[in-house]
């Protein structure tokens, strides 16, 4: 009989589905429309569940994991454990595994690519063009992005394939992290309010789980007025208010945003600024990231439901 899994969150990969139907019961949670349909469906299938696929975002609660008594492992399709709670999942004997490596050349490349978007008014210019305005009116000088000074918040995997991105463009790095890191070229500066006043551009690449608002005025001041903000890490580490207030004031020069605090829900003030870019926290969202993190979540279910740990377990 094939093993029971529940799908908190759906895959998108066509090829990652197939093999995870032939190899299981696939429960899909996500596709009960109303609570009273998912508290039923928990009643029918919730004691034979051994293995929960579920996003970073969406995570699972204690009261679901309540309710799942032969849970073995939860799979998280993504990087992001903040919306598990790990010690209780610790004392389950739950493993937790997340998809790591796996996101970080893309999440790479976006972070330079919105910072590069927004520093060269690249959704301005498309807008422009679709609305019939070149030739009728002008558009502002934009600002260069090869040798801007870039601090990076958060040297782990995605902060150094930043880091590297940006050397190729003559940027000087700098970072700021819970300790130096003595394996890299770049400078380490341990205040984060000096680290932007010492930066062009300041990149979010911070797993930081249990941080919050740790951009706010204070930093965004000493970012300065020609100064940019990019966040492809937790829409949580940005007091959304601080930087609504910097933008509108001119305090700094714009920012490239992939994730929000409140998802899907953005500032309304920020839709109509032209000195932003946003997208809508799919910085892992191309075939090649989303079939490798597929293929990290059936890894993970198959060796945990043999019994072993598996490789990227988190918690036990």
């Amino acid at each position: 009989m094939k093993p029971e899994i529940l799908l908190l969150s759906p895959i998108l990969i066509p090829s990652v589905n197939e093999k995870l139907e032939a190899l299981y019961n696939v429960r899909r949670y996500y596709a009960q429309d109303s609570q009273t349909e998912k508290d039923a469906y928990l009643r029918e299938w919730g004691s034979l569940i051994r293995g929960v696929v579920t996003g970073g975002h969406t995570g699972i609660s204690n009261a679901l994991m309540d309710q799942l008594p032969a849970l073995e492992v939860v799979a998280v399709n993504g990087v992001g454990t903040d919306a598990i709670d790990m010690h209780y999942a610790r004392a389950r004997g739950i493993h937790v595994t997340a998809t790591l490596g796996a996101l970080t050349e893309d999440v790479a490349d976006l972070a330079i690519g919105l910072l590069i978007a927004t520093c060269r008014g690249i959704c301005t210019g498309d807008r422009y063009v679709r609305e019939g305005n070149w030739g009728v009116s002008g558009l502002p000088l934009t600002r260069r992005f090869s040798g801007m000074r870039v601090g990076i918040v958060g040297l782990g995997r995605v902060g150094r394939a930043i880091a590297t991105r940006a050397t190729a463009f003559g940027c000087p790095v700098s970072y700021t992290d819970l300790k130096p890191t003595s394996d890299v070229p770049y400078a380490f500066v341990a205040d984060l309010v000096q680290l932007a006043r010492e930066s062009d551009a300041l990149i979010l690449a911070a797993a930081a789980d249990k941080a919050e608002g740790i951009i706010n005025a204070a930093v965004l001041d000493a970012l300065g007025k020609d100064g940019f903000l990019v966040n492809i890490a937790r829409g949580k580490l940005v007091n959304e208010t601080d930087l609504v207030q910097a933008l509108v004031a001119g305090k700094i020069a714009g920012a490239g945003l992939d994730v929000f605090v409140d998802e899907p829900h953005v500032p309304v003030a920020l839709l109509g600024m032209d000195s932003v870019a946003l997208q809508p926290h799919r910085a892992s969202a191309t075939i090649e990231t989303r079939t490798a993190m597929g293929e990290m979540v059936l890894l993970s279910l198959a060796q945990a439901l043999a019994g072993q740990r598996p490789e990227a377990s988190l918690s036990t």
